[in-house]
């Protein structure tokens, strides 16, 4: 990486960051051993939707393995079991930018039209229909095969706040998430069947105005996005001409409104790459 672009990449970060918030960057490359970029990689933030590319992968898996099957119809309900034994909670529908599944409480769905609108919608009552599907252990496996580190956990449903009662909480790291990326090009966590479905849900994503806004036109881009009150995160798979597989990871713990951080994302994208492809 020559000088300027890591004043390019610095800036681009320190604009987004400014003097409170926490900004992550880790692209990886598939057969290499070190990140090709690193901008505080191991600072755990919540994870916000981004825990659903795991489960994602861990469903596929499940699939591959003979124990689930995606075309089960699953009733849709709204009420959960905590992660805080002998706790219940009810999700709210104010709370989720996928109204397609509330729709269907008290009638089912089938199991992978959940799955897609989980990661492609950012359904949070998709999100934890899968998850009683999948189970937060299996989920851990896959993290566990990615190489992640125990700084990420994924322990929990969406809105189970009795769980974070009891310090049960979904925090990620940027450098976690980009080695999952890479896992999964790689075909290390699952066969070539469920890993091409994995991508294929990633790439029909809704929400491109992060790390796809910041990119060539020619790379393939999957993606899973997160938000929260101050958070917003991105990360993606992306495959480009003459280049092996890339995992870019950009969490943005940070003040700011939602669009700002979502524009800052798509310039530390921007810059990120150029590092890569430099």
């Amino acid at each position: 990486m020559s000088t300027q672009e890591r004043e390019t990449l610095a800036a681009a970060v320190e604009a987004v960051r400014g003097s409170e918030g926490v900004v992550s960057v880790v692209a990886r490359v598939s057969g290499e051993e070190q990140p090709r970029v690193s901008v505080d990689p191991d600072a755990a933030h919540y994870s916000a939707s981004i825990m659903k590319l795991p489960i994602l992968v861990a469903a596929h898996r499940l699939v591959e393995r003979g124990r689930l099957d995606l075309s089960r119809e699953v009733p849709v309900h709204d009420e959960f079991e905590s992660q805080n034994r002998g706790r219940h909670f009810r999700m709210d529908p104010e709370e989720d930018s996928d109204p397609a599944t509330w729709s269907a409480v008290g009638r089912t769905q089938p199991l992978e039209a959940l799955v897609q609108r989980m990661i492609t919608a950012s359904g949070n009552l998709a999100t934890n229909l899968v998850l009683d599907e999948v189970g937060t252990v299996e989920v851990a496996a896959v993290l566990a095969d990615a190489g992640c580190s125990d700084r990420t956990a994924i322990v929990r449903g969406i809105e189970d706040y009795a769980a974070r009662e009891i310090g049960l909480d979904n925090v990620i790291t940027a450098d976690d998430m980009a080695r999952l990326l890479v896992a999964l090009a790689e075909g290390r966590l699952a066969g070539p069947e469920a890993t091409a479905a994995c991508e294929r849900t990633l790439q029909a994503q809704e929400y491109r105005e992060g790390i796809p806004a910041g990119l060539p036109p020619d790379v393939v881009i999957g993606n899973k996005t997160g938000w929260i009150t101050g958070v917003n995160h991105d990360v993606a798979l992306l495959r480009a001409p003459g280049l092996p597989p890339v995992g870019l990871a950009i969490l943005c713990t940070v003040p700011g409104t939602p669009e700002e951080r979502e524009a800052g994302i798509a310039r530390i994208a921007a810059a990120a790459w150029a590092s890569v492809v430099g």
